[in-house]
């Protein structure tokens, strides 16, 4: 009796258990699952600002920037320019010491005089040879001169003027030269050849310069009013823009404030294009290799700068509008189920509590984040987003708990 009174409390503690195990699965099956059917997650339609962008890096550079140098050799005199002082065109930048310009100016204007002078002294000669010329012609008429004399008369007035045509064309050669020296001693002077602001002083007062190769840099003046925005569009982009449409950019000192802008142009080729000169199987094989990295075209963009808070080199973060609507119906991109030939799209909306129907619907601009509808709902309506889900995780007995407890048998 005993042992049968032991089996039946051991059969209840079973049922009472199992009975407490499934309560629980039913009420989490009525907490998630109502009537068997999926609770979904909903968003209203609501009305708002959409627009479409091609998201770009860029970099600030001034609309317009000279570098300033020297075109004769020598030393820096003096450097008449602070950096970042204001400069007009024709201000004077630097002095290059122009005693070696002054010397070869002495000496062309020594030479010009020095053909000149022997000019005065053929004409002379001349005019002797032309009266020795016309004595001879009457001797020679009179029958008192021999023939000669007289065409010895003639060869020495055709030799003169040849001598002095020769020395006009040294003379102007001479003033030639005269001007080059004249020229020279003037770049020893250098000036702004633009209004604007002096970003940069490449070279000292007291350096040495050599102008003999290439002209070396003395200071960088750039027009800072306006500047331009070099913003790089990728390939898979830049299909999808052009020039003529809005953008809006920021800066990172001030992340929350817009500027705004206009796509000036798109440049035809990569900028790797004019640093490539490779031909023949070297540019095949050049290509090959840079195929893997990635492409950019270079989007020109103007802007103002009054009140010159833009400066060179900074990085923008460019924003390119494709599209844009003003107080239109907007939905979640997650809303929008699958399309159709007619390219409307299947979207999921509650009728009532619970209830839900599916409804085609015309869609404008799409940023896979929202989108626009043209046509099928109305503002309010409830959309599908997502089916809520829960995992009822039912609780497992021992491996006593899968039959009766022993002895039950």
């Amino acid at each position: 009796m005993k042992k049968s009174a032991k089996l039946t409390s051991r059969w209840r503690y079973y049922l009472v258990t199992t009975g407490i195990v499934g309560l629980v699965a039913i009420g989490a099956l009525f907490l998630f699952r109502k009537d068997g059917r999926p609770d979904y997650l909903t968003a209203p339609v609501k009305l708002g600002n959409l627009e479409s962008t091609v998201l770009a890096s860029g970099t600030m550079e001034a609309e317009n920037m000279v570098s300033v140098g020297a075109q004769v050799s020598g030393q820096i005199k003096s450097l008449a320019v602070a950096l970042g002082e204001m400069v007009k065109a024709g201000q004077l930048i630097a002095e290059i010491d122009s005693l070696p310009q002054q010397n070869s100016l002495r000496n062309r204007e020594a030479a010009l005089a020095l053909v000149q002078a022997k000019k005065k002294a053929k004409e002379a000669t001349l005019k002797q040879a032309d009266l020795a010329f016309e004595r001879a012609k009457l001797l020679l008429k009179s029958a008192a001169g021999s023939r000669a004399d007289f065409e010895t008369a003639e060869a020495g007035l055709d030799l003169t003027r040849a001598e002095i045509a020769a020395l006009e064309a040294e003379i102007r050669q001479a003033e030639v030269a005269l001007d080059t020296a004249r020229l020279e001693l003037s770049y020893t002077r250098i000036s702004s050849p633009i209004d604007g602001v002096v970003v940069a002083i490449v070279s000292d007062e007291g350096q040495t310069v050599n102008a003999n190769q290439a002209a070396p840099t003395i200071v960088k003046v750039a027009q800072l009013k306006r500047m331009t925005i070099k913003v790089e569009i990728s390939e898979a982009d830049v299909v999808r823009v052009r020039p003529g449409q809005r953008v809006y950019f920021t800066i990172l000192g001030e992340p929350d404030k817009r500027y705004d802008g206009l796509l000036r142009a798109i440049e035809p080729a990569p900028e790797s294009v004019s640093s490539d000169n490779t031909t023949g199987s070297s540019s095949t094989s050049s290509s090959t290799s840079s195929s893997d990295t990635a492409i950019y075209y270079l989007g020109l963009i103007d802007v103002p700068n009054t009140d010159g808070k833009l400066r060179i080199s900074m990085t923008t973060q460019v924003y390119i509008v494709q599209a844009e609507a003003k107080n239109a119906l907007i939905i979640p991109a997650a809303a929008l189920g699958v399309k159709g030939d007619d390219d409307r799209y299947a979207v999921k909306v509650e009728k009532s509590a619970g209830q839900f129907a599916e409804r085609q619907v015309k869609i404008g601009i799409n940023t896979n984040v929202q989108a626009e509808v043209l046509e099928g709902l109305s503002k309010g309506e409830l959309v599908v987003i997502g089916e809520k889900t829960a995992v009822v995780e039912s609780t497992s007995s021992t491996s006593g708990n899968n039959g009766p407890p022993p002895g039950m048998m």
